[in-house]
């Protein structure tokens, strides 16, 4: 009789412990319990880099919904990350702080990953989030972010240049208590570095098709316009430098939605082009979030006129 109570006692254990490791939903199909949903990011390590190469290693294996997401963040801080709310959230982790709570997240679709961070104050309400590395940003360079104890996100480019010189941006964000991140530290060696000639990817694309060819402020700010697969696409390249140092860099491909108007947009890419053809001019607006491609005072906002093609000199 003893040994069968101890069985009893022994049996009930487990199946307590069981339920209380049960899996919690974290569908957002009903309300979860804010100490479940911060439970959910595991302490970090730090300090951590991460990088746009294994941003997905990073990731823990629970699945946590756009809803739930959304039970405890705006959906305004939610919903640029999440792709017409087709994203699949991964916690990363969490940092502590005397007086902030940071919260990492991967947001993934189609194969492209963004890191997110969140920070909530000490009642674990939400105060701030900031985009820090992109998987697919198609743009030649190596982008990462660095994570201090204090904590400061590093968040750094880097490429070689075609004389094999290091080229790099690094900019630190931290939190202060205007509910926003702000740069602390800002170092590299681009302006410095970089050729005076801008390099056109694409400036040997047949230019035939109605709108093709060169838009053009001046030698640092122009846009290149070229033959696509059909009339209605086109590949484009921007490049622009305003009088504060602040640069943009863009290559895509746009489609025309009619006459006038074309739009540069990508599955899983946060950034889009809107561009109005009219008056031998092109008008071009940024259309959703394209910090990775610019600088952080600037946008992808302006008009050039259409340079007028140098027609061949006929033979004799």
């Amino acid at each position: 009789m003893k040994k069968l109570q101890q069985l009893l006692g022994i049996t009930f254990v487990i199946f307590f412990i069981c339920c209380q490791q049960q899996k919690k939903d974290f569908s957002g199909s009903k309300p979860i319990n804010s100490n479940d949903f911060f439970a959910a990011f595991p302490p970090i390590n730090l300090p951590v880099t991460i990088a746009d190469t294994n941003i997905n290693s990073f990731s823990d294996t629970t699945s946590i919904g756009l809803k739930a997401m959304e039970q405890f963040i705006p959906d305004s801080s939610v919903i640029p990350y999440s792709f017409n709310k087709k994203a699949v959230v991964h916690p990363v982790g969490s940092i502590q702080k005397a007086k902030e709570k940071y919260l990492l997240a991967n947001f993934t679709i189609k194969n492209n990953t963004h890191l997110v961070v969140y920070v909530f104050n000490e009642k674990n309400q939400f105060m701030a989030a900031k985009e820090l590395v992109t998987m697919k940003n198609n743009d030649g360079y190596f982008h990462n972010v660095y994570i201090n104890k204090e904590p400061t996100f590093l968040i750094s480019r880097e490429k070689y240049s075609s004389d094999k010189k290091l080229l790099y941006t690094r900019n630190g964000w931290v939190y202060n208590n205007g509910n926003t991140f702000m740069i602390a530290m800002s170092d590299g060696n681009e302006n410095t570095v970089k050729n005076n000639t801008i390099i056109n990817p694409i400036d040997t694309l047949p230019q035939k098709n109605k709108l093709s060819g060169n838009y053009v402020k001046n030698s640092k700010n122009f846009i290149a316009i070229r033959d696509g697969k059909t009339p209605k696409l086109y590949h484009f390249f921007i490049h622009f430098e305003n009088s504060d140092n602040c640069t943009g860099e863009l290559k895509g491909t746009l489609k025309m939605i009619n006459e006038e108007k074309g739009v540069y947009k990508e599955i899983g890419e946060p950034c889009g082009i809107e561009f109005i053809f009219k008056n031998n001019e092109v008008t071009f607006k940024e259309n959703g979030k394209c910090g990775n491609k610019r600088g952080i005072q600037c946008y992808f906002d302006d008009t050039y006129p259409l340079q007028k093609k140098h027609k061949a000199a006929k033979k004799k």
